[in-house]
């Protein structure tokens, strides 16, 4: 199953509180860059994970505005996926995903989990730094539990290509 890991968009710093913290301008538009670049790509994704926090469900709006999801995408809101959750509870989740036969996740978090979950997914592998709206992807094995880190991205990366 591929595992395709989502830091949210760049978000505005005032806010009454950390979890409702909105995305900037440039937090929108980076994430709509980065999911008319993931469609490019062929990826199709037939489940999406996402944090509760307000960043990260606002980064999901600006990536269904580009990327060709089903319509009837199934899209789980875990309390798993906020700065503080924990990569082993996720990753079971996606274990038990890829073993019900999804073929692609699409899953949108923060820092500092979105690395422990590459780390956590791909044993050997130093947990990576996540730009706002970079993608990473995993090859996960449901029956082992294991992946392979195939390619990150970031905006600037994706934007300079363009």
């Amino acid at each position: 199953m591929q595992v395709v890991i989502m830091r949210h968009g760049d978000a505005v710093l005032e806010a009454a509180s950390d979890s409702v913290r909105p995305l900037s301008e440039c937090g929108c538009d980076e994430s709509v860059h980065m999911a008319a670049w993931l469609n490019g790509r062929g990826v199709k994704i037939d489940r999406v994970l996402v944090s509760p926090y307000l960043r990260a469900q606002q980064t999901l709006e600006k990536v269904r505005q580009c990327l060709s999801l089903p319509e009837n995408v199934d899209i789980d809101v875990l309390k798993e996926l906020t700065p503080g959750g924990d990569p082993a509870l996720v990753a079971s989740e996606l274990q038990h995903l890829a073993l019900t036969g999804v073929s692609a996740v699409l899953v949108v978090s923060h820092l500092p989990l979105v690395g422990y979950l590459v780390a956590e997914l791909c044993p050997g592998v130093c947990p990576p730094m996540f730009a706002t709206s970079a993608m990473a992807s995993v090859e996960l094995n449901g029956e082992t539990g294991q992946g392979t880190f195939d390619w990150q991205f970031s905006p600037c990366q994706v934007m300079a290509k363009v």
